[in-house]
């Protein structure tokens, strides 16, 4: 394969494919963040539900079983985040990384005693989420660019894809023009005025919490019932993280944020369309330098914003209400 074959149509078709489980992930921990609360566990959540998406969706070959049971695991698993930050006032940091690291071993165990092919599950099949076919796609397909835009970059993606794209404009709304937004960022922000209007921090945290596990459960379904088909270990491979990047990107704010998942989805379909691939003076990149392209741009995107973003002032400080 040579420069002159890559294809910016792959590119930017991938790039709509791999935005959505960061968007998914993005949008649950800014319902988190806004409230006041850490979410560093996106990465195992997003892990728990990815394997019991893929097992209950094999056992039962029905994908959106698959969906409800991984949305039910990310659930339980953000309300005990929630019960040791909120409940318990402790380490909103320390919290999420062992829910990472408890997932990470725990998935791959109960995958290799259930399935025994080496920490996975077996090949879904028919029980996985397909492609959308939209009306007309039949008639247009031969047209030039009309065909290609109709038919591959907003036509045959699953269902998840467009639940993602249209979750950006949801969230903003929620955030932005309800009043549980506002009560949201109020306890992001200054819990005890919004305690001293009435508000009760505790329980809108709670529930940010749990809206942040019904989110995130759509990454981890969209990465083994519609992407790969099967359950892999440490199959998120930093997704979780790539989202937190991607709201310090977005200052907290949802269609930037939005942007962010969109940048990272690029740098990653441009990775996947350079392996193999002569450039021009350089000749083939190694594979392991071509896998790095997406952490290095996160590390640069940290670098360069990390003192331009502004986090919600109450982020990661326990409530104890006024006496």
């Amino acid at each position: 394969m040579t420069f002159e074959d890559l294809h910016i149509g792959s590119i930017l078709v991938s790039t709509v494919r791999n935005a959505p489980v960061l968007i998914f992930a993005a949008m649950a921990g800014l319902f988190a963040e806004r409230s006041g609360v850490i979410d560093i566990g996106l990465e195992g959540k997003i892990l728990a539900s990815a394997f019991v998406s893929a097992a209950v969706a094999f056992a039962t070959k029905n994908p959106w079983f698959g969906v409800a049971a991984g949305m039910a695991v990310s659930v339980v698993l953000a309300t005990l985040q929630g019960y040791v930050a909120i409940t318990q006032k402790g380490n909103q940091l320390v919290g999420g990384i062992a829910i990472n690291i408890a997932m990470s071993g725990l998935t791959f165990v109960v995958a290799q005693f259930f399935f025994q092919q080496g920490g996975r599950t077996p090949d879904l099949g028919d029980a996985r989420l397909f492609d959308v076919v939209l009306p007309g796609s039949a008639a247009v397909a031969d047209v030039p660019f009309i065909g290609w835009l109709y038919t591959k970059l907003i036509g045959g993606h699953s269902v998840l894809v467009y639940l993602a794209f249209a979750l950006v404009p949801l969230v903003h709304w929620v955030l932005y023009h309800t009043s549980f937004g506002l009560r949201l960022r109020a306890c992001g922000e200054n819990p005890h005025a919004a305690d001293a209007a009435g508000v009760s921090v505790e329980w809108t945290r709670y529930r940010a919490m749990i809206i942040a596990g019904v989110l995130c459960s759509f990454s981890g379904a969209y990465l083994a019932i519609v992407q790969s088909g099967f359950f892999l270990r440490d199959m998120s491979a930093g997704a979780g993280y790539l989202a937190l990047t991607a709201m310090v990107f977005g200052n907290w704010r949802p269609m930037y944020t939005f942007l962010g998942c969109l940048m990272f989805g690029f740098f990653g379909a441009v990775q996947i369309q350079l392996e193999g691939v002569d450039l021009p003076v350089i000749g083939r990149i190694p594979g392991a330098l071509i896998q790095m392209v997406p952490y290095v741009v996160t590390v640069v995107v940290l670098a360069g914003l990390m003192a331009k973003s502004v986090a919600p002032k109450a982020i990661g400080v326990p409530f104890v209400k006024s006496r």
